[in-house]
């Protein structure tokens, strides 16, 4: 019977203060979406960067008038180096091979260029892929190289966006959550109020402080698993609006957003809506009510 009646007044409730309650719910899913979304682009950024420093390959190149002493000696310090995984020497006519694959579709260019303009190098597989400004330090003034070069210096400008991108994302979850628990308060104590006859007979009567409790806060949770189940919604719109259609044509360069992990998004968006909502109203009511 106590349980009936929880339940009927969490309710009730929600339909008495049904436009504040439509609002909380508005703005619980808001910052619930934006914190699985930036939940997702931490994780998605996390496994690009995985992927991309494990290709990522340190190219010396080597001057036209290396000798064939300076190569030997360059040879030995890299087949020595413990940053080093393996090596690769690539002379002129294999890079020319490399050069004709890369701008295949480019026939001027192929027929301006011919093996000897293109410089001897070595391709180096790094142990750690992030040490490779390390590599640069160490081998960009040995004689007879003449640049050291990695496709990090665009990785890490792309990086740099996404990182900035999560964090701008992050901040304005902050913010609608701020202002979701704002609303929540303001929800339950405005609640509190139309019910303060009851609560205070409650009282007269010897209720306990749960009893008089539970169905503000139960009002609450339902609002926030609301939110959480319209956040849910969301977040699958934006991957087959967005990632799945905007973004399509950027799929070699973004790394693909599944259903499994919006769909395990949803779990800590439930949790969070559905805690944090618990514990804003069992604050609010531990001052407004005093019980």
């Amino acid at each position: 019977m106590r349980l009936k009646y929880v339940l009927s007044e969490v309710m009730v409730g929600l339909w008495r203060n049904v436009t504040m309650s439509i609002a909380m719910i508005i703005t619980m899913a808001v910052s619930l979406t934006m914190l699985g979304a930036s939940g997702l682009i931490y994780v998605k950024v996390a496994e690009m960067k995985e992927l991309y420093f494990e290709n990522i390959e340190v190219s010396i190149f080597l001057e036209a008038e290396a000798t064939e002493e300076q190569k030997t000696e360059i040879q030995a310090k890299l087949d020595a180096d413990p940053l080093i995984e393996s090596v690769t020497y690539v002379n002129k006519e294999e890079a020319y091979e490399l050069f004709e694959d890369m701008f295949r579709d480019s026939p001027d260019l192929l027929s301006a260029i011919n093996p000897d303009v293109l410089p001897e190098s070595y391709r180096l597989k790094l142990v750690n892929p992030q040490e490779y400004q390390a590599i640069g330090e160490q081998y960009a003034d040995i004689e007879g190289v003449d640049q050291v070069i990695d496709k990090s210096s665009v990785l890490d400008k792309i990086f740099n966006l996404f990182s900035a991108g999560q964090k701008i994302a992050l901040v304005a979850a902050v913010a609608m959550a701020v202002a979701a628990l704002l609303l929540v308060a303001n929800t339950i104590q405005v609640a509190a109020y139309s019910k303060r006859r009851e609560v205070a007979v409650m009282k007269l009567v010897g209720a306990s402080n749960w009893f008089i409790q539970a169905p503000f806060v139960l009002e609450a949770v339902v609002a926030g698993l609301i939110g959480s189940v319209l956040g849910l919604g969301a977040l699958a719109g934006l991957k087959v609006f967005l990632f799945d259609g905007a973004l399509s044509a950027l799929q070699g360069l973004f790394a693909p957003v599944s259903w499994g992990e919006v769909l395990l998004a949803f779990p800590l968006m439930a949790a969070v809506g559905g805690l944090i909502s618990a514990i804003t109203a069992w604050v609010t009511l531990r001052f407004y009510l005093r019980v």
